[in-house]
């Protein structure tokens, strides 16, 4: 696709004209911006007039804390001593953290309650501290000093996106694959290390390789593009070049970037134009002002569909601006422009601001055509709403999901949890090798799109929960349990294909106390975040972490992201069987002499029931998993 410059010096006169109205409108707009910028942004602090940033006016430093748990500090802070805190912000491996409240009141009960309160054998220090300084000003002030250091290399837009753009392909996959192997090898020498038992496993583990993505470019069917400025001060859409806490607030073109279909390419090119028309502003992050944030582009390969998102900040607008607004992004997309090579099949607008406490994602308000997109994967039909999770590479998710289910090797006696499910895709994928397949999501949107797959595809044996997947995962292993045949063996097996920081650990902690789960399928975006996880699954028993621990029997990763430095890794954990049972019997009797007598625990209970017989579950127990399962979904909904 040619470059704007190139198309407006073949315009005609009177589109010439456009151009310079245009440029005059933004000229003005810029003015205005101008005059709000001064009034509202100013020094470092400048920000906490503002209401979106409370909490950091009423901050405290705790300190004398030893080294600590991120975890165990907040559950110390909301669980026991009930304080109504919004975060905690501490460097690695230091002995004190931040805490921020939203109020003076809240500010001042922490202080008495911390300040000499007992912890893990140490007596806390508790005392106010100062709000963080805005970055960007902070910056300015340096250099208005003349003390700032020799300034950084400017980056484009490839460099900033694609840092690999510039290799092979086949060098790529190259780099990528021994840049797994390390990870891997460092995974398992701290394993080694953590867990003696594991030897014999790891010394059996094998990593593949990694496997290419069948399109290399424009594969991208999702995008979030930023509403800014480049260096030259123009409004742009496209990709940041940088980030706030640094300074940077740059925003550059994306067309030359590989990895975006034509499709994206364009959508962000027609909102740009949109945006230097409209009388309404470009959100500007130093200071909070303007209006039009960002814009997010979902494409479709199989049908060609192409879903827009326009995120609007509305803080500094009336309900009478923000229809107007509505109409003007309506108007726009309807009337686009005689001959344009795509168009817009589903707009929203997304109401982007500082989320409010316990608030979870940015509501979005139809305004134009279809509701969803459709997209194909594993010859499966998939729907897709705005905020729904969906592979960023189609092509590449059918390779992933054909690893993903040759290792784990289901059968026609196979139950499948998969945990952070989405719309469904791999749930339903596995669906025609299985049983049956259970799948839950945090989304109510994703849940009712992966509902609407199955029934679209004909898919019967599968069922979907709404809701934290901590809380789930144990009433569908219970449900899973109560359909099993009688006398007949349990396959049951787990796939998790959570965001990229990886599971929560009190999901890791479900699913090794669920005994009837002996194999683990582990897809992560983000291999080195989720490393933490693979050692949460492999570490000896403890109090935390109940139930035999899963060893990593075999790795292979799928280059998702063809360009840039990320790779897709899939891992298959199985659980450490016991021989026999004449081989357990010495080694519990040996374990009885040497601790007193405890309670069974749950993972015990379930192990009893891995192989049920009509004889052995009581009546209670048939009649509760359904009544459990519909109250968690009550509760957590």
């Amino acid at each position: 696709m040619e470059s704007l410059s190139t198309e407006v010096s073949a315009e005609t006169t009177k589109d010439t004209a456009e151009v310079i109205e245009s440029k005059e409108n933004v000229q003005e707009k810029e003015n205005v911006a101008g005059k709000e910028e001064t009034e509202i942004a100013g020094d470092e602090f400048a920000y906490l007039e503002r209401n979106e940033f409370t909490s950091e006016i009423y901050k405290i430093e705790v300190k004398n804390m030893g080294y600590f748990g991120i975890g165990e500090f907040k559950k110390l802070l909301k669980n026991t001593l009930k304080l109504d805190m919004t975060k905690i912000k501490s460097p690695t491996r230091k002995e004190f953290a931040f805490v921020c409240f939203r109020t003076q009141e809240d500010q001042q009960r922490a202080l008495e309650t911390l300040n000499g309160y007992k912890w893990k054998g140490r007596v806390l220090k508790a005392l106010a501290a100062k709000a963080s300084a805005d970055p960007l000003q902070k910056k300015r002030a340096a250099e208005d000093q003349g003390v700032e250091g020799k300034p950084k290399k400017q980056r484009t837009a490839v460099e900033a996106t694609c840092p690999l753009a510039g290799i092979p392909y086949d060098q790529q996959l190259k780099q990528k694959s021994e840049e797994m192997s390390t990870l891997l090898k460092k995974y398992t020498q701290e394993l080694r290390k953590i867990n003696p038992r594991a030897k014999p496993h790891l010394d059996k583990f094998k990593f593949q390789e990694v496997l290419p993505s069948p399109t290399v470019q424009g594969y991208r069917n999702k995008n979030e593009f930023t509403v800014g400025k480049n260096s030259l001060g123009e409004v742009v859409v496209g990709f940041r070049l940088g980030c706030y806490s640094d300074g940077s607030v740059e925003v550059a073109e994306v067309q030359d970037l590989p990895h975006l279909p034509d499709q994206a390419k364009w959508a962000a090119r027609s909102f740009q134009e949109l945006v230097r028309k409209s009388k309404f502003l470009p959100f500007n992050p130093d200071g909070n002002v303007g209006h039009f944030r960002q814009l997010m582009v979902r494409c479709s390969s199989a049908t060609g569909e192409l879903m827009l998102v326009a995120g609007i900040y509305s803080s500094n607008l009336t309900a009478e601006e923000q229809q107007e607004l509505k109409e003007e992004l309506k108007s726009y997309y309807e009337n686009v422009e005689e001959g344009a090579p795509y168009k817009c099949t589903s707009l929203y607008y997304q109401d982007v601001k500082h989320r409010e406490a316990g608030q979870m994602v940015n509501p979005v308000d139809h305004i134009l055509g279809s509701t969803h997109i459709t997209d194909t994967i594993q010859g499966l039909q998939f729907r897709i709403s705005p905020l729904a999770f969906f592979q960023i590479n189609t092509e590449g998710a059918n390779v992933l999901y054909q690893q993903a289910i040759d290792l784990a090797a289901p059968t026609k006696d196979t139950t499948m949890l998969d945990i952070c499910c989405g719309t469904g895709t791999i749930t339903l994928a596995f669906a025609k090798h299985c049983k049956k397949v259970l799948g839950v999501e945090i989304v109510p949107d994703a849940i009712k799109d992966a509902e609407f797959n199955a029934k679209a595809n004909g898919i019967q044996n599968c069922k979907f929960f709404t809701g934290n997947a901590d809380d789930f995962i144990k009433s569908m292993v219970r449900e899973a349990l109560y359909e099993q045949e009688p006398g007949k063996p349990v396959d049951l097996i787990a796939v998790v294909d959570p965001p990229r920081a990886g599971l929560h650990n009190r999901s890791i902690a479900a699913i090794r106390s669920a005994s009837a789960i002996n194999r683990l399928v582990y897809v992560s975006c983000n291999p080195h975040s989720a490393k933490r996880n693979f050692i949460e699954l492999a570490r000896p028993e403890s109090k935390a972490y109940k139930g035999e621990p899963f060893y990593p029997k075999s790795a292979v990763a799928v280059d998702m992201f063809p360009h840039t430095t990320h790779t897709e890794l899939v891992i298959l954990f199985e659980r450490e069987q016991k021989t026999n049972p004449d081989q357990e019997k010495p080694q519990a009797e040996e374990a009885a002499k040497d601790k007193p007598t405890e309670a069974p625990t749950e993972a015990t209970t379930e192990a009893s029931i891995e192989a049920p017989t009509e004889a052995s579950i009581e009546a209670p127990t048939e009649a509760l998993p359904e009544a459990i399962i519909e109250a968690n979904i009550a509760s957590a909904t």
